[in-house]
């Protein structure tokens, strides 16, 4: 009779280490997981591609159109207000317009470089994440696979162990009936 009640508690034991193990292996996977978000690779730029990163965040700041303001308001205000003859770009203003559109020709293709790059991260993260949630999908359905499993383990396990209790409670009757 101890030894039915024994095995009861062994098989309960086994069935709680197991689950245990389960989870702490999940965990370990997980965390494979965010490590590498947590640290991805590093991005080997060229000098041009980081000459262009710098171009285009300042070419789309405050700092750039305020400053580019402040030099075309003193180009103007200086060409206008010196002596006749003293001026280097008289009104008007064409060697302004050529350095304008020099900048603009310049410029564009250089933020364009910048943003397809930056297009390019945004695609492999989203491919990253699409993955990401793959895996979430498909580690949820194999949890649940796992759990079901489980459950009928432990069902068959509830079913032995009432039948072996049953049986205990058999011998104890028959062995307080014969007293």
């Amino acid at each position: 009779m101890d030894k039915d009640i024994t095995k009861l508690l062994k098989a309960q034991n086994s069935h709680v280490k197991e689950l245990q193990e389960i989870v702490k292996k999940t965990i370990e996977e997980e965390n494979l997981i965010v490590q590498n978000l947590r640290n991805p690779a590093k991005e080997m730029l060229t000098r041009g591609q980081r000459v262009s990163d710098k171009v285009a965040r300042f070419g789309g700041s405050w700092l750039f159109i305020i400053s580019f303001l402040i030099i075309l308001t003193v180009w103007i205000v200086y060409n206008v207000t010196v002596p006749k003859g003293k001026e280097f770009d008289p009104y008007p203003f064409i060697l302004m317009n050529l350095i304008l559109s020099c900048i603009a020709a310049l410029q564009a293709p250089i933020i364009m470089m910048s943003q397809n790059r930056q297009e390019e991260k945004d695609r492999k993260r989203n491919e990253n994440d699409y993955m990401i949630n793959l895996k979430s999908e498909l580690e949820v359905n194999a949890l649940n696979q796992k759990i079901d499993l489980l459950l009928q383990k432990q069902i068959k396990e509830l079913v032995d162990s009432q039948a072996r209790q049953l049986e205990i409670l058999k011998m104890l009757e028959q062995k307080l009936a014969n007293k």
